[in-house]
């Protein structure tokens, strides 16, 4: 028999051992899951459930208010974990449940969601419509790519030497017309200070920006669980697109966390984002999983 109840700092090594095994291409290690629990943004409303069998983590979701998008009442829940060997017991259902009550009691009226392909039954029998689809690539880290030479007027710094308010500028300015279901256009630096800067995952030493004549153009931010890395978000604010900057700075952050450890470089990117495939193409990256954005109304 599993129960399902909300999540407690503690279940965070058996949250990320549970993702390890449904999603390894997802990178988020113990101490930052831990801070994720115990510590959401106030203004997201955020909360999450385990399934427990016989002691262990075999399920995991998790709910909360989209505080980065200026489209009004949109909620999230993270992508479903169940363990194989626990599935067609009821256990995702209870748990989409679960989230879709939170939901409904902060007052959201759209929901979106994630699933594998092999999951959208599921996803489409509880209300859900397939929306995007979501290419997920590898990049074996052994050797270590080599450091990129930019040009006279590019300098490419660890984010450890710069301040995080521009860091953030950069960020949000780059993400404004990134590919999704609901733009990305209201990230303050109060919740990107703490759900980048402040996370026990982000890798500053690898993370890197590139400064054109003093100015920051662009960013590829690393979050990092032992040999493991994701790339959290690269980009290069509009004004400044079109001179290969992404790719700079990229792949000295590859270059950066193969250096110290990391044999393994996981990233995202929505199908329709051209650019970045490129890049991540030109870097050596490969797919190795999709997923489909999924969407459904609150009534």
């Amino acid at each position: 028999m599993s129960a399902i109840r909300p999540a407690h700092p503690d279940d965070a090594p058996g949250v990320v051992a549970l993702r390890t095994v449904v999603h390894p291409y997802l990178v988020r290690g113990v101490e930052s899951t831990r801070h994720m629990i115990a510590h959401p943004p106030p203004e997201e409303d955020w909360t999450a459930w385990v399934a427990e069998a016989d002691g262990q983590v075999v399920g995991w979701v998790s709910a909360y208010r989209n505080s980065q998008t200026s489209e009004p009442d949109v909620g999230e829940i993270s992508t479903l974990h169940v363990h194989p060997a626990h599935r067609s017991r009821g256990i995702g259902t209870a748990l989409l449940h679960a989230a879709l009550g939170h939901l409904r009691a902060i007052g959201t009226r759209r929901v979106l969601t994630w699933s594998q392909p092999g999951s959208l039954p599921f996803a489409r029998r509880h209300g859900f419509a397939p929306s995007r689809e979501l290419r997920y690539s590898a990049l074996d880290l052994r050797p270590a790519p080599p450091m990129p030479e930019p040009p006279p007027d590019v300098r490419l710094l660890p984010a450890t030497e710069v301040d995080p308010h521009r860091i953030h500028q950069v960020d949000a300015e780059s993400s404004l017309d990134e590919p999704g279901d609901v733009p990305t256009d209201a990230m303050g630096y109060d919740i990107w200070h703490n759900e980048v800067w402040i996370n026990p995952g982000l890798d500053r030493d690898a993370s890197t920006v590139a400064e054109v004549d003093g100015v920051l153009t662009a960013v590829s931010l690393v979050k990092r669980d032992g040999d493991r890395m994701w790339s959290a978000f690269t980009g290069t604010v509009p004004g400044h697109r079109g001179r290969g900057l992404a790719r700079l700075v990229k792949q000295a952050a590859l270059h950066r966390a193969a250096k110290s450890g990391v044999r393994i470089a996981y990233t995202s990117n929505d199908e329709a984002n051209a650019p970045m495939l490129a890049v991540n193409a030109r870097l050596g990256y490969r797919p190795v999983a999709a997923q489909w954005s999924c969407l459904r109304e609150l009534s």
